[in-house]
């Protein structure tokens, strides 16, 4: 098993954990929170795949995606209330979420060829867009929307990836790199309130 396929499942686990958190604190049934993890999981990479005509998608390739989805669904399920009480736990899990999905995300746009602007749109769009669908499954405005730091991160990663990759680093040099520089910065942004400015008509 390589080092990237090793690493989508994890991925695929951390975000199921992530997308049952937030089920849970609505409060949904059993099939909703296994719905929301799946949506979590896997519809960032399914919506890159259809992009890049990489298809059948995925997670429709083998059944580890779903196995690895329910895992993290069934772990949260059995440890819920020590879940449930690690506030930061959400946070901890979309961040290595969205670190290891980003990587993924730009290899597999520098694979299929893309221009590096577009792999890097792939890596972000595979980091954020299964989040937003929670977010909206789960009637919350989509964590990118807000002021956090979460999408600058994915591209500051992005861009980290593609410069090692033209530089010819080795893969196995570039994923921890890449996944370490986003999850640093999404630490350090939540520590010191870094945020982008808001947007306001009122002026």
């Amino acid at each position: 098993m390589d080092l990237v396929y090793t690493l989508d499942l994890i991925g695929t686990v951390a975000f199921a954990i992530s997308g049952t958190l937030s089920a849970m604190e609505k409060r949904f049934d059993l099939f909703g929170a296994l719905f929301i993890a799946a949506v979590t999981a896997v519809g960032g990479g399914t919506v890159r795949d259809c992009l890049i005509g990489s298809t059948p998608v995925t997670w429709m390739k083998t059944p580890y995606y779903l196995l690895a989805i329910f895992i993290g669904f069934l772990l949260t399920i059995l440890f819920k209330r020590r879940v449930l009480r690690l506030k930061k736990t959400l946070f901890l899990f979309d961040t290595i979420g969205i670190a290891i999905f980003t990587v993924i995300g730009v290899g597999k746009g520098l694979e299929y060829g893309l221009p590096s602007y577009s792999a890097i749109m792939m890596g972000v769009s595979t980091a954020v867009v299964g989040g937003v669908l929670r977010d909206v499954f789960c009637n919350d405005i989509p964590l990118i929307f807000h002021r956090e730091i979460y999408a600058t991160a994915c591209i500051t990663g992005g861009i980290f990836y593609t410069l090692l990759h033209y530089l010819n680093y080795n893969e196995n040099v570039i994923i921890p790199i890449t996944s370490l520089v986003i999850v640093i910065i999404r630490l350090l942004s939540v520590r010191f309130n870094w945020s982008l400015p808001k947007s306001d008509l009122k002026g």
